[in-house]
């Protein structure tokens, strides 16, 4: 049996090889195309049970099969996989496109919703027809059917510039070395990055160093190397990645270019001005003018700190580090020098204290502490002998699994990912348990020594348990709106920017830390500078974000069709930006979120959430005040089952009202990032 076609259980990773995809898929899309055919006639009654449901299983059995697909392309982007996912694309997308304007299965949909069942139905049920009917005509089953051929082929081409878009990034980041290979070259680099650097450059059969654009190599020879000449020359190639100053046939410009072009054309096919329009249809947001604004205000709150903190940093520079000319290259470096200075310490010496072992240990204590579950370690077949594998019980009830890959390699893409593997649903009277996967790129384990992991490595990790734990505590028994599903873009971070908060609490850090050599606790002494460091060029970093969600924002609403994207940029840098990078760098071509993941018009989601989580976390912290503990398993309890356990079954407002008895405020997340007045 084909190994992809196995639904019992958990993927079969150790069988499953790229030679298994084109059969599987195209099997699966002729099951699939034939139940369409027979349910969209008349003789199946437009019934939850004789036409959503089954639908709904041909749906998942798909979803699964090319969702481990996807994910071996991500996680081990080597040419077999990708020559077996890029062959299979093009007909998964015309196969979805299809669906989604079939006017048969539109008017189904329509006729359950007007139908006397539908009053029966549960809240969850009743939701999932309502996606369905605003997602067929998002779909362009209302067009014409003249518009309908356009439409289909609109999303097939952008499925494939979109993947190849990611790919050209990931083989640009991939192309570039930097081989030191004397002492001066590595002055101020910590021993630890040394270490994996000088490992690196004997897998080549090199003497000295091997550094690369991967961000477990990149971003601390950034911040740490005093050589001004490497951090010009790692920083050059790292921000003209897959543009026109590279490898021609690595250039994402064009692609941008088309993509832009191309959803521009599919949201005046659906009637809306600008793709941001069609964006914000599913999302809490009412209107790319009411994103623009919320950016905005932001931007003004946190501005007057921005220029505090760029001012600081450049009379630090100039008065100390004989740069009267801060560049791009420098700012992380000379931010790592003025932060040492003010509060005494390092993100290396913090580092030594988060070794891998104490640090996930002290996840689950979280985890396990809020939302009274037990992770244990468990085994299954997967993808790389790096990757982990534990199971989640309540109350001794088996809940999920889920599958941790912590560490970067070449072939897997860049940055922090959750995704699903199975969802939980009901199947008469079986119960289908959840399974995720939780991905991050940090660096290794060396020799005999574990993994250390840097602070903001470790928010990283409790980000993306956030949304693990979203997907994994879900009670909702129908697939649509399980877990993650159906839940709003703009509201599917609040969950995982919401643990971020633990990772800054006294209680939880002296238990999930010890040094690397001696087995020592975080200093409190330590904690307290970390804690005042805590909104070091906070204002910058706020600004950064609404830089990224504007320019997203409008590149997908006031673009005309044959504008510069970068000219677009160099207006949003010159409303909201105090740090002006070089003309030469390429931003676009590197922005993954928005031109190759699902953030398209969509990345203002970060700083929306952040409103959410900021007002969430701030209940715990007003139980610390009763209970002496932001650990309190009460409130842990109402969050799980306000906001996790009901997943996308109702609007993710009415979840944050039933949460908190009251609108989300901004407060908080002011408070939190030492932007407020008060």
């Amino acid at each position: 049996m084909n190994p992809l076609l196995d639904f019992s259980g958990l993927p079969r990773f150790d069988a499953i090889t790229p030679d298994h995809v084109a059969p599987a898929i195209t099997q699966l899309l002729a099951e699939n195309r034939a139940l369409v055919e027979r349910i969209s006639g008349p003789a199946v009654a437009a019934t939850w049970a004789d036409f959503v449901v089954p639908l709904t299983d041909s749906g998942e059995r798909l979803a699964r099969a090319w969702g481990i697909v996807g994910h071996l392309h991500s996680v081990n982007d080597i040419p077999p996989w990708r020559e077996a996912y890029n062959a299979s694309l093009p007909e998964v997308t015309r196969y979805y496109s299809e669906l989604g304007q079939n006017l048969a299965m539109f008017a189904k949909f329509q006729a359950l919703a007007g139908s006397p069942e539908y009053a029966s139905l549960n809240q969850a049920q009743q939701r999932i027809i309502a996606n369905d009917i605003r997602d067929f005509r998002l779909s362009g089953a209302a067009l014409p059917e003249s518009d309908k051929p356009r439409f289909k082929a609109i999303q097939e081409e952008l499925a494939e510039l979109e993947t190849k878009f990611s790919e050209n990034l990931l083989d640009a980041t991939n192309a570039f070395s930097e081989h030191v290979s004397t002492e001066a070259e590595i002055k101020g680099i910590p021993e630890d990055e040394c270490r994996v650097a000088r490992a690196a450059a004997e897998k080549d059969g090199l003497p000295g160093w091997k550094f690369t654009l991967r961000a477990p190599s990149y971003h601390p020879l950034m911040q740490y190397a005093d050589s001004r000449e490497l951090r010009a020359r790692m920083y050059r190639a790292y921000a003209t990645r897959a543009s026109e100053l590279g490898r021609p046939e690595w250039d994402n410009s064009a692609l941008i270019n088309q993509i832009l072009k191309l959803r521009t054309e599919e949201a005046k096919l659906l009637g809306y001005a600008n793709y941001a329009e069609v964006s914000l249809v599913p999302k809490m947001a009412q209107s790319p003018g009411q994103v623009a604004a919320f950016l905005r205000e932001i931007a003004s709150k946190a501005r007057p700190f921005a220029e505090r903190d760029i001012a600081e940093l450049k009379a630090f520079a100039d008065a100390e580090l004989d740069l009267p000319q801060l560049e791009s290259w420098d700012l992380a470096w000379a931010s790592e020098k003025l932060k040492q200075k003010s509060y005494a310490f390092s993100s290396d010496e913090v580092k030594q204290y988060f070794p891998e072992p104490k640090v996930i240990a002290g996840l689950f204590n979280v985890i396990a502490k809020l939302f009274g579950v037990r992770l244990e370690q468990d085994s299954a077949p997967a993808w790389h002998p790096d990757v982990r594998f534990f199971r989640i019980l309540r109350e001794n009830q088996f809940v999920g699994q889920f599958y941790l890959d912590l560490y970067a390699r070449e072939e897997k893409r860049g940055g922090a990912w959750m995704d699903e593997a199975i969802t939980r649903r009901r199947l008469g009277s079986r119960l289908q348990a959840p399974v995720a996967y939780l991905n991050c790129n940090f660096s290794g384990p060396v020799g005999d020594k574990p993994a250390c992991f840097t602070h903001d490595e470790v928010i990283t990790l409790f980000h993306e348990c956030g949304h693990g734990l979203h997907h994994l505590l879900t009670q909702v028994d129908e697939l649509s709106v399980s877990g993650i599903h159906g839940v709003e873009w703009d509201a599917v971070e609040l969950p995982s920017q919401f643990m971020e908060n633990f990772c800054w609490e006294w209680q939880v850090l002296k238990d999930m830390t010890g040094h690397v050599d001696t087995g020592e606790t975080l200093p409190r002494a330590l904690y307290d500078k970390m804690l005042l460091a805590k909104n070091f060029q906070s204002g910058m970093d706020a600004l950064r974000q609404v830089e990224l969600g504007l320019f997203d924002l409008l590149v997908h609403s006031e673009l005309a069709a044959n504008g510069s994207v970068l000219d677009l940029l160099a207006r949003v840098r010159q409303e909201v930006a105090v740090i002006t990078p070089p003309e030469w760098q390429r931003l676009p071509q590197s922005f993954s979120h928005i031109f190759a993941g699902g953030y398209a018009a969509g990345y203002y989601s970060y700083k929306w959430a952040e409103v959410l989580s900021a007002d969430a976390f701030e209940a715990f912290e007003e139980s610390a005040r009763v209970s002496g503990s932001v650990l309190d398993a009460a409130t842990g309890e109402k969050f799980w089952r306000e906001i996790l356990a009901v997943g996308g079954s109702r609007p993710a407002l009415d979840s944050f009202r039933a949460f908190r008895g009251r609108e989300p405020k901004v407060d908080a997340l002011l408070r939190h990032n030492g932007m407020s007045r008060a």
